[in-house]
């Protein structure tokens, strides 16, 4: 793996006894549970990782015991990238707690997991950096990595939250190299989602203080999941009872999980739709104009997961098709 740079400056680093990294222009890096940390702690992402935190197995395959995030990671990624992971560096920002660092690992990529939160401390808990695996706190906008050095930048679930959509994009295509690929996803509008009460909670939520908004979620997960759990099978019924309550539920869409991970499901992804900062919208069609005015080739957009799921090759040349 190459060495980190100062993300202001892209200079050399110097690591002064384990505590920080030092640049010669004069900024210095805090090294933490030995996880560098480019960023305040106290920034916008602060809720997620408190979430990530509390929820650091939900997610993980290794515990539903499903393949959820195999799959989805698979479809993004495409059969030819998938099958060629084995010692690939790969950049996964946003990484959370881990749920795609587990199959990034398992298919014997070489990582780099970066999250702006601080769940990094959740993610080295449930996969411990090594010689195959490192970790950072930092932020897309300003990656503490030389450009174009990763053959895979990974970014799912994450694009949508940051302060600009478009800026993003272009931070993580920034760090692909020559001949690699890009593979991101974003919200896009859905009637749904602008109908439900979801985003007033949002706007309560939002403002409240921190540490007291998993409580709140875990109370209104508790009081409205057995409601959906009890129309789950009469689909008029579910449909009026989502338009009313701001959970987001998995009884339809991951029938496979038992009563306890539908509600750890139900808790984390509640929580995380209802305290982010920032939630942006984009369709396939502005997602596809946007890679493409970034320089990306064989470009794959569809709708899809979460939104929108796209990827796209950096040519190996400038001139390159």
């Amino acid at each position: 793996m190459d060495q980190f740079v100062c993300p202001k400056h892209n200079s050399p680093l110097s690591d002064n006894l384990g505590a920080e990294f030092v640049c010669v222009k004069g900024c210095s890096y805090k090294i933490i549970n030995d996880i560098p940390r480019f960023v305040r702690q106290d920034n916008y992402s602060a809720a997620f990782g408190e979430q990530w935190k509390r929820y650091r197995r939900t997610q993980l395959d290794s515990y539903t015991g499903s393949p959820i995030t195999e799959t989805r990671l698979r479809r993004c990624l495409g059969e030819e990238a998938w099958n060629d992971l084995k010692d690939k560096q790969v950049l996964e920002a946003g990484c959370g707690a881990g749920r795609f660092t587990e199959i990034l690992l398992r298919e014997r990529a070489v990582v780099t997991s970066i999250d702006l939160s601080s769940a990094v401390e959740a993610n080295q808990e449930n996969f411990p950096q090594d010689g195959r695996h490192r970790i950072a706190q930092a932020d897309i906008l300003e990656l503490p990595f030389a450009r174009q050095q990763f053959d895979i930048v990974i970014c799912l679930g994450v694009v949508q939250h940051t302060p600009d959509s478009e800026k993003a994009l272009a931070a993580l295509f920034d760090h692909v190299k020559p001949g690699g690929t890009l593979v991101i996803d974003h919200y896009t509008y859905t009637l749904g989602y602008f109908t439900r009460t979801a985003p007033i909670f949002r706007m309560f939520m939002r403002r409240m203080e921190r540490g007291t908004t998993i409580k709140f979620t875990e109370r209104m997960v508790d009081f409205l999941l057995p409601l959906h759990k009890l129309v789950r099978n009469f689909r008029p019924a579910q449909t009026l009872l989502s338009r009313v309550s701001p959970l987001v539920v998995y009884y339809q869409g991951l029938p496979q999980l038992n009563d306890e991970m539908q509600r750890e499901w139900a808790l984390l992804d509640t929580h995380d739709s209802l305290t982010d900062w920032f939630k942006r919208f984009r369709t396939k069609k502005q997602i596809s104009s946007t890679l493409t005015d970034l320089g990306l080739r064989h470009i794959w957009c569809e709708y899809g997961g979460n939104g929108v799921e796209a990827r796209g090759q950096r040519p190996k040349t400038r001139h390159a098709e």
